[in-house]
């Protein structure tokens, strides 16, 4: 028991920052949301029940621009790819839980709960008790953060407070330190070749994060492979 609520805290204290972050980009998209005029009622309920920060603002930003249904659902099911990715890389650790409880921790792996998950894991060993107690934390900022900004609406411009650069500065941060190996540095020498290079020829291009992340992965599994081999 005592065991349990070290890790509790443990991984309280080491999601808050990445939660602060969260939610200055849950404000944005509760703000966007409002603009969007969309409901506070359905503000809220799509952080409760998608729980994305990328996906909502996708999905407010093509309700603005007249996009349909099956354009929205298509796009936003390509972004989320990448969570297939990071449940395969947790599954090992996370084989133990009762099949009810992986279905509630699969709802919350993200980028950030997968980056400080994996990293603890590697120290420590598997530890689902860490990895839910990360995930309810960020899930708690990203709601109150949701409300917060839909709910002061127009009195307030996420943009000129800066708060649109809080998720990729943070989940930068949160990279930086994990570019050990050239699989990993060679990926990421190329999804931002990538994505420069469509940004140049292509300003504004709403596939350009999808392309680069399906494309510059394959690079790191190529190198990867070949070391193996070597």
């Amino acid at each position: 028991m005592k065991d349990s609520i070290s890790v509790v805290k443990t991984g309280i204290t080491e999601a808050l920052p990445l939660a602060i972050a969260i939610g200055a980009y849950g404000l944005s998209y509760g703000v966007l949301a409002n603009q969007a005029h969309l409901t506070l009622t359905s503000t809220v309920a799509m952080s409760l029940l998608v729980f994305s920060g990328s996906v909502q603002l996708v999905t407010v930003a093509m309700l603005v621009g007249g996009a349909t249904v099956p354009s929205i659902f298509l796009t936003t099911l390509l972004l989320n790819l990448r969570n297939l990715l990071y449940g395969a890389a947790l599954a090992e650790g996370l084989s133990s839980v009762k099949r009810k409880w992986r279905w509630v921790l699969s709802f919350g792996v993200s980028d950030e709960s997968f980056v400080l998950a994996s990293t603890r894991f590697k120290k420590y060993g598997p530890n689902p008790v860490y990895f839910g107690t990360v995930i309810a934390t960020f899930y708690i900022a990203w709601i109150l953060s949701s409300y917060i900004g839909a709910f002061i609406g127009g009195q307030f411009n996420p943009i000129k407070w800066g708060l649109d650069l809080a998720f990729p500065v943070t989940f930068a941060a949160l990279i930086i330190p994990s570019l050990k190996g050239r699989p990993i540095i060679a990926t990421a020498l190329m999804a931002a070749t990538i994505v420069c290079g469509l940004e140049y020829f292509f300003p504004g291009n709403e596939f350009t994060i999808i392309i680069a992340g399906i494309a510059s992965p394959l690079v790191g599994l190529y190198l990867g492979r070949r070391n193996k081999n070597a």
